[in-house]
């Protein structure tokens, strides 16, 4: 619609057919302002409450993003920082036979409940598997052959076992490391003796457990 006629004046007999009291011009586009708006206004508000009538809306919820919370889990030490920090270090102080005596006397109990009583009709073979498996700390251990001369007939408490090396108490509370490549061992048992070949074990304690170990001949050292 063209706004000059809206604000158009009505002429006077229009005015008295109607019996409508002319308005002057500033007053009448006020009027038909305030009008417009109110009725555009009106119309909305019917609009919206017929959509609301007519259809269903789906109202989105926003759920509160929540915070995440940072791993608070403790992290270990890495190789370095415990050959730093000396973790696995015996002081001098404790490298007396002595000492590791009980763990030894707990080690042959515990080995002796794993192989399921050692008697006389234990099988060796048997008996063999289980100690490639078993926990060795505590063991008294003896190297019957090995490539270095100098190894061979050291007798002690195994007090730590690495991937690489055994490390014994001996009687004359001196700590000697072993390296298991190129040596043979011998572990007695209540009269059960077994050899350890080190080549083949150069696992670490914990590994040991899931390791499966074929039966194989002597090793030439």
């Amino acid at each position: 619609m063209d706004e000059a006629a809206v604000n158009k004046t009505i002429p006077r007999d229009l005015g008295r057919v109607l019996d409508v009291e002319p308005q002057v011009d500033y007053k009448a586009k006020a009027f038909t302002k305030a009008f417009l708006q109110n009725s555009t206004e009106h119309h909305a508000r019917l609009d919206t409450q017929s959509v609301l009538d007519r259809k269903a809306l789906i109202l989105k919820y926003a759920r509160p993003k929540k915070s995440k919370l940072k791993n608070r889990r403790a992290k270990g030490l890495n190789a370095h920082q415990k050959r730093k920090m000396k973790i696995f270090n015996i002081k001098t102080e404790h490298q007396r036979y002595e000492l590791f005596l009980p763990l030894h006397y707990l080690w042959r109990q515990y080995i002796i409940d794993l192989c399921g009583r050692l008697n006389q009709t234990s099988s060796p073979q048997a008996v063999q598997q289980k100690l490639l498996k078993a926990d060795l700390h505590g063991a008294i251990m003896t190297v019957v052959r090995s490539k270095c001369p100098s190894y061979v007939g050291t007798t002690g408490i195994l007090i730590q076992e690495f991937k690489h090396v055994f490390k014994f108490i001996t009687q004359q509370d001196k700590m000697k490391v072993i390296p298991k490549r190129n040596s043979v061992f011998q572990v007695e048992i209540n009269g059960f003796i077994s050899h350890i070949y080190g080549s083949k074990f150069e696992h670490r304690a914990s590994e040991r457990s899931a390791k499966k170990f074929k039966v194989s001949g002597s090793i030439d050292l």
